[in-house]
């Protein structure tokens, strides 16, 4: 089996299909366009989600007892404590609790269980209804119960997790939803670049929310960690609510020339039928090879999100104040690197004609087996810190290059069904948020660095067998199940416009 090739005659028709109508009308500019600025308003709307999610993994760290044993806030932990300064004293009035690591691994997970309940759900109803609503009020209701998330800790831990659950829930619509609208917003040869653009949020939310947070714990207090990252959620909300519409169809300030060249760039990939095709899309191998994919990238990811602020404080020593900022490095990498990776997979698809599926294959290889190498490798660093903080930032960093991998391979395969899919292969995709946490602080009960290599070793063990799967099974193709039919009186023509054509010569 060819391991980046096994479709070529499939990916020979896809030039035709792709560039041919695209050709036919005047590419419209990027700058001040309506799909960018759906762009930049998702990738907003995707840091909220992200500080929203990512906001406990430094709060928890604040809300416990064993925070506040000296006045360094970690003289538990396995390497020397790093110096310092004094906390302000009026940041100290908020509760702190006993929980176990365990009942902390919980609270952690508690998040995914919900978020895992509505991945299908929301891409149905993204697909049935308006998508711009149900991502903008799943959001949103993650935003409420973010306010009242103080409010709920004090109630106990099995308030708090109920809390997350609604969290979870509200946000699990995100995703299928933001794939229903790109599927008619986003052309073909602009997909990379436009959804790495969105995305880069989820980057952007955990860069800015670990270190924030930290310095918010440190100088006001962990129960404003939730206050602030809520009111930023609310700003979003309403910038959404009045800018955004669903389609280019319906938006009121679209260029005649860009909504051209969106419908015309998409008009032979979407299909007008009603009728979803849930048997071939539960049996499509391309699509399995996604879920596996995604699963074995959310493993590490998680695993990292979820627990870094940890690892920083029980193993390395690093206070509050320095958690955060040392936590965010290793995304402020991931978005860049995904960033750079989106633009770099559209040039060689548009410019230099790689086949899709090689494209896609490449970069999700080296966002998963690149991060896999240098997360064991930061086990080992012992209490190094400039080396493991070192590893661990290019271990996250070259998981950003999986954006223009699996990621993006939704809308390849099935242009109509995007936000189904990616419902699908999420729903497996938040197991190992679910059950991650759990694990690795069932496994890390001592905080031994021997314990966390282990927890190390088998995020890298998944990351392998999930990237190999990929590169034999993953596809680029539209599938066949897929395709919009054609109506009987243009199918002569439409078969003419789909036979091989000589390629253009790559400018690469």
């Amino acid at each position: 089996m060819d391991l980046f090739g096994e479709d070529t005659d499939a990916e020979d028709l896809e030039t035709p299909l792709l560039r041919g109508h695209e050709n036919k009308t005047k590419k419209a500019p990027a700058c001040c366009s309506s799909r960018y600025g759906l762009a930049l308003l998702s990738c907003y709307g995707f840091f909220v989600a992200y500080t929203l999610r990512v906001n406990l993994s430094v709060a928890l760290v604040d809300m416990l007892n064993n925070t506040h044993q000296s006045s360094t806030n970690h003289s538990s932990s396995v390497c020397p404590a790093h110096d310092t300064p004094p906390r302000p004293v009026h940041n100290l009035t908020a509760s702190v609790y006993n929980w176990d690591s365990e009942t902390q691994g919980w609270i952690l997970g508690s998040f995914f269980y919900g978020y895992i309940t509505t991945q299908v759900l929301g891409g149905y109803l993204a697909s049935r209804f308006r998508a711009k609503w149900v991502l903008g009020l799943g959001i949103l209701v993650t935003v409420i119960f973010t306010l009242l998330t103080p409010v709920a800790a004090d109630l106990g831990a099995g308030f708090l997790i109920a809390v997350r659950v609604v969290e979870g829930i509200g946000e699990g619509v995100t995703y299928p939803a933001m794939y229903t609208m790109w599927a008619s917003w986003a052309p073909p040869l602009e997909r990379s670049r436009l959804l790495t653009i969105t995305y880069i949020g989820a980057q952007l939310g955990t860069v800015v929310t670990l270190p924030l947070s930290g310095e918010i714990c440190f100088y006001l207090g962990w129960t404003y960690v939730f206050y602030v990252f809520g009111t930023v959620g609310l700003v979003w909300f309403i910038l959404w609510a009045f800018l955004v519409s669903d389609s280019p169809n319906t938006h009121p300030r679209i260029s005649e020339e860009e909504r051209l060249y969106i419908n015309d760039s998409l008009k032979h990939e979407l299909s007008s039928s009603t009728n979803i095709p849930w048997r071939a899309i539960v049996t499509s191998r391309p699509l399995w090879a996604i879920v596996v994919a995604h699963f074995s990238f959310n493993w590490t990811f998680y695993t990292l999100l979820t627990l870094l602020p940890t690892y920083m404080n029980d193993i390395l020593g690093f206070s509050i104040q320095h958690n955060g900022i040392l936590s965010a490095l290793p995304y402020l990498g991931s978005g860049f690197s995904a960033l750079i990776s989106g633009q770099l997979a559209d040039y060689l698809r548009e410019t230099c004609l790689y086949q899709t599926t090689i494209v896609r294959k490449i970069f999700n290889t080296v966002g998963t087996i690149g991060p896999a190498v240098f997360l064991v490798a930061a086990g080992y660093t012992g209490c190094n810190y400039t080396l493991a903080v070192a590893f661990l930032t290019i271990c996250t960093s070259l998981g950003g290059a999986a954006s223009a991998g699996f990621n993006v391979n939704h809308l390849d395969i099935a242009p109509s069904y995007a936000g189904i899919l990616l419902a699908i292969t999420n729903s497996f995709g938040t197991l190992p948020g679910m059950v991650g946490p759990v694990i690795a602080r069932s496994l890390t009960k001592h905080n031994t660095i021997k314990e966390w290599q282990f927890v190390f070793y088998i995020a890298a063990t998944v990351n392998v067998v999930g990237s190999a799967i990929y590169a034999f099974f993953g596809q680029g193709t539209v599938q066949p199940w897929a395709i919009p039919t054609i109506p009987n009186t243009t199918k002569i023509e439409e078969e003419v416009k789909l036979q091989p054509q000589a390629k253009p010569e790559s400018d690469c």
